[in-house]
């Protein structure tokens, strides 16, 4: 559930701050535009046309740096939990897998001993075995 969950925020952040980028990319590509018509036109609007496209490159500036705090504060973080949560998911399986064999043949250990009790070769098998395997 974590982790289904954490993947979903993490392609949503990720997504959110690609399409913040490409913003930005579009606002560098008006700011030039605007550079080129000033150059066409009379000095008083040169200058204004000038001015904004300055400011406007500004608020892209800190737009950049939105997508740069996200990227590093929020994406990469969640993709190192989504590793750590399958790490851990993994050690679980394996735990749980070697505890239910582990029971299993403690299960088949103890039908031998009430079989046959007095076959103490059996047993001391099964005994061997499962101690090479868990010590």
């Amino acid at each position: 559930n974590v982790e289904k969950h954490f993947g979903e925020l993490c392609q949503i952040f990720a997504g959110y701050v690609r399409k913040t980028a490409r913003l930005r990319d579009k606002a560098d590509l008006l700011v030039n535009e605007i550079y080129a018509y000033a150059a066409t036109e009379t000095p008083n609007l040169k200058v204004g046309l000038k001015n904004f496209a300055d400011e406007f490159s500004r608020l892209q500036d800190y737009r950049q740096a939105e997508v740069d705090r996200l990227e590093a504060k929020v994406v990469e973080p969640l993709k190192c939990y989504g590793a750590i949560v399958k790490l851990k998911r993994d050690d679980l399986k394996a735990t749980l897998t070697a505890k239910n064999r582990e029971a299993k043949q403690l299960s088949q250990l103890e039908r031998t001993r009430q079989r046959n009790p007095s076959d103490l070769h059996i047993i001391v098998s099964y005994i061997s075995s499962y101690y090479e395997e868990y010590f």
